[in-house]
């Protein structure tokens, strides 16, 4: 969905990773603003991680073009745990593949596995060192080129 709105707003090298990110929060109703609170992390620091890692999550959807479906959410799953290690990646991504019908096992395991696997290898820099904010005004293609991601495969 989100690699059909830069055709929705016009020319797609013109599209800013802002306006694409407000188009994914707009057209899915989100609002990033009412995530939960971290619960069950008593360090500050570490508390502070896992919120910026929740924070980001919006981000990466826009960066990938990854739909909030539960395959797309699960392929994001995958590629967060290769870029984190982080346990709430792995469980999320093997416990939620159980959900998933026969077809949906095969799209994840022969296209967003193998491409998560591919992205976290050749990413420049780990996705939660980049700080969004201040990229808002970035043309999308740029960004992605920058951190040498590449949206994940739409075509089955």
């Amino acid at each position: 969905f989100i690699r059909e709105a830069p055709n929705q707003m016009g020319n797609s090298s013109n599209v800013t990773f802002g306006q694409a990110y407000g188009y994914f929060l707009k057209s899915h109703d989100f609002d990033p603003d009412e995530r939960d609170e971290v619960r069950f992390v008593e360090d500050d620091e570490l508390a502070y991680i896992m919120l910026r890692y929740r924070q980001c999550h919006d981000y990466w959807h826009t960066l990938t073009g990854l739909p909030p479906t539960v395959l797309g959410e699960l392929g994001l799953k995958w590629l967060e745990l290769f870029q984190t290690g982080l346990p709430i990646a792995a469980l999320s991504s093997t416990v939620g593949s159980l959900r998933l019908d026969p077809d949906e096992k095969h799209i994840l395991m022969e296209h967003y596995l193998p491409w998560a696997l591919e992205q976290s290898r050749n990413m420049n820099t780990s996705l939660l060192n980049v700080y969004y904010e201040k990229e808002f005004d970035t043309p999308l293609l740029e960004l992605r080129a920058r951190i040498n991601v590449e949206p994940a495969p739409s075509s089955f």
